[in-house]
């Protein structure tokens, strides 16, 4: 056993458990981790400590840890914040290998509170022992009894074990889905919170779950993410296993809009990298409690969504409309029913009822008992169905619910396919959930727990972990002006403008000659004048040698009246693309470079209609992704306008993305706008770049400051 497993199995599975702060008040806090191992099963050894007690609620009482003559596996500290260092070396010089910190006044209090936990968790550490907090409303194993926990929540809604696992940095988020699940009937195994996440963070312990061959599904509250390596292997020991993570992160960070040279930056931020990680590792990500809890009985099926297109039936001809509207809204495609379906169907509907989909009943299925089960058979028969919704508004004497939840039973079994139902009386979903078959209030809540499912398998069945090659190092630091930029643009393999650095009136003039004496523009280029459009610095339309050279003149003195030391201008060709596009790089310390593609010019915060993706990536990925975009139909041409050449937007973008991961110490943030995509064949081209650069630093110090 590997050392960090058997610390895992100090906490969930513990031979002893020692409570130092323990209180015969099973309503206190060191009171109630004492009450639950007594009443949820645990059988290993408990040993209190309170040097004022003897006896607390039945166990003999210890004065200290050194008192009890062993070192138990895990400990609760449950003493004031100021007595909680003290508590951690005593128990690292007992040798216990775990213990969770329930005290506050920490990290969260402010800089004094940082140190003091940092000194934690070193004293902690130098003797081996790992921790669970500080702030931790701690850990529950309810298979074992090991609930090392004080949430008041298991008084008043009691636990039962089961394939599920809740970790959530927050003691409030981790109980609110508990609750949710067991009033709904479901078990939970493990519940989790593990507050400031000092040493083992709610990452870890998400890992540490998924090594559990019987949890199926792990809900996850994250408020950051502290370790995303350890998100990533307990998303690939889940998927190996056909277990699912849902997670709901709250919060998002400002930092890339602070990033006042990059657009990118400002459009990407830390959401859509997190958003981009989760979904490269399979995971889903909620959006709200309800969105995290809402698709756990499909989770919990036997059944696979296949390509997830669904058939909805009902006998009310008005829930079967409100479906196929809710459908589109959420993605969730429809099947199109093979014409011998149709006809059996036909065969066995009314006349007045629809074989179609969606496929309506009608009230005949009041009095015809084997309606039903003989619509499924048609329906079990079809091979474009991997799902079905049947739609029960409203249930009453003559209807026999219990035959039809049978039969839906029997059918999703047989089939292999998902079955749902959404009826608003309880007495009809209790009869569904009788027979193992998820029961949801509404339509809606049906719909969309069928959309998540089925798109979460297919994220989980598409993701990967490429690995990342060595980082390399770029000579510069901060800003680059516009040549260097286009100059590190094309050996990263990015198509280029034809263009010129120019110092003097003279040189700008030859190079318009050099150019081909094609229309230029000519641009001021300073590394500290990122957006030269806001200073008169840009030049379009330039058709002659005196143009030219108003205009170099103009860019110099402007530049020197901005400060600008060694003003210079850049004169390149005009090109004139089909559509403007920004393309983009903002390297994230923790998740890596995202690579940002969207509608450019001077509108692209204002219009914000970008895709991101994270590197390292195909050519597909990016296809996929820009067919998300508002503007893709322009893609395959509108009207009078071309196809664009989506195929040269999406090679550039992966050789970007891939020349960003070698650089990602060195690399900030690289701003295109905007790339031309020209006519579908004739490729693109950068006109306009700006890179920033970290500056030179060992690639080993960047990836500690990653890890």
């Amino acid at each position: 056993m590997t050392e960090i497993s058997a610390t895992f199995g100090a906490l969930f599975s513990p031979a002893s458990v020692a409570v130092i702060g323990a209180s015969d008040n099973p309503n206190k806090v060191g009171g109630r981790p004492i009450h639950y191992l007594r009443t949820f099963g645990y059988t290993g050894e408990v040993f209190p400590v309170n040097p004022g007690r003897e006896v607390i609620q039945g166990y003999r009482a210890y004065p200290d840890i050194g008192a009890i003559g062993k070192a138990p596996d895990a400990v609760v500290i449950a003493v004031s914040g100021d007595a909680t260092l003290e508590q951690v070396r005593q128990c690292g010089a007992a040798g216990v290998k775990a213990a969770v910190i329930m005290a506050s006044g920490f990290a969260e209090t402010g800089e004094a509170g940082r140190l003091r936990q940092q000194e934690l968790v070193a004293l902690a550490n130098d003797s081996g022992m790992r921790l669970v907090g500080p702030n931790a409303q701690g850990t529950a194993n309810f298979a074992s009894g090991a609930v090392l926990n004080f949430s008041t929540m298991f008084m008043e809604v009691a636990p039962r074990d089961g394939p599920i696992a809740i970790i959530s940095q927050s003691g409030a988020a981790s109980v609110m889905p508990y609750a949710l699940l067991r009033e709904a009937g479901h078990g939970v195994r493990y519940l989790v919170a593990t507050g400031n996440d000092a040493d083992l963070d709610a990452c870890a312990m998400t890992a540490a779950v998924a090594a559990d061959p019987e949890v199926r599904l792990i809900l996850v509250y994250l408020e950051s993410v502290s370790d995303p390596a350890q998100l990533a292997r307990a998303a690939a020991l889940a998927r190996a296993r056909g277990a699912s993570i849902v997670l709901l992160k709250a919060g998002s960070s400002e930092r890339g809009a602070r990033a006042a040279a990059s657009h990118t930056g400002a459009l990407v931020g830390n959401d859509a990298a997190i958003d981009a990680f989760l979904a490269r590792h399979g995971i889903w990500r909620a959006r709200d409690i309800g969105e995290l809890v809402r698709a756990v009985p499909l989770y919990l099926q036997p059944c696979t969504p296949g390509q997830g297109r669904t058939v909805v039936m009902s006998h009310s001809g008005a829930v079967g409309v409100m479906a196929a509207d809710l459908a589109e809204r959420h993605d969730l495609p429809l099947t199109e029913l093979q014409p011998a379906t149709l006809r059996e169907l036909g065969a066995i509907l009314p006349e007045f009822g629809t074989a179609g989909n969606p496929l309506d009943m009608t009230a005949a299925l009041l009095g015809k008992g084997d309606m039903f089960p003989r619509v499924l058979q048609a329906l079990g028969a079809e091979p474009q169905a991997d799902m079905v919704m049947v739609g029960i508004p409203v249930a009453g004497p003559g209807y026999d619910v219990e035959a039809l939840a049978r039969d839906a039973a029997a059918f999703s079994l047989q089939q292999g396919k998902p079955l749902v139902a959404s009826a608003p009386q309880q007495s009809v979903r209790e009869a569904f959930v009788r027979h193992g078959m998820p029961a949801f209030v509404t339509e809606a809540d049906a719909i969309a727990a069928l959309a998540q499912f089925a798109a979460h398998h297919r994220l989980a069945d598409a993701a990967a972990t490429p690995p990342w090659p060595e980082a390399r190092q770029l000579d510069g630091s901060g800003l680059q002006d516009e040549a260097d930029s286009l100059a590190l643009l094309a050996e990263a393999g990015v198509p280029t403008v034809p263009h010129r650095l120019c110092d003097s009136v003279d040189a700008a003039v030859a190079a318009y000659d050099a150019l081909g004496g094609v229309p230029v523009v000519v641009k001021g280029c300073a590394a500290e004048i990122p957006h030269k459009s806001e200073h008169g610095l840009v030049h379009l339309r330039l058709t002659d040698a005196a143009g030219v050279a108003r205009a170099t003149r103009d860019c110099i003195d402007t530049l020197q009246r901005l400060g600008v030391a060694s003003p210079r201008v850049v004169v390149a060709t005009m090109v004139k693309g089909r559509h403007e596009f920004a393309l983009g790089v903002s390297v994230d310390p923790l998740f890596g470079p995202l690579v940002m593609i969207g509608e450019g010019g001077t509108l692209l915060e204002l219009r914000k209609d970008v895709v991101t993706l994270l590197a390292p990536f195909t050519a597909g990925d990016v296809k996929a992704a820009c067919a998300r975009l508002r503007l893709a139909p322009l893609f395959d041409g509108y009207r009078d306008i071309p196809a664009l050449d989506l195929e040269a937007l999406a090679s550039s973008a992966v050789a970007l993305g891939d020349w960003a991961l070698r650089h990602r110490t060195a690399l900030v943030s690289v701003d295109i706008n905007p790339l031309m995509v020209l006519a579908a064949g004739e490729g693109v081209m950068a006109v306009d770049a700006v890179v920033e650069l970290k500056g030179n630093r060992s690639a080993t110090e960047a990836q500690q400051k990653r890890n």
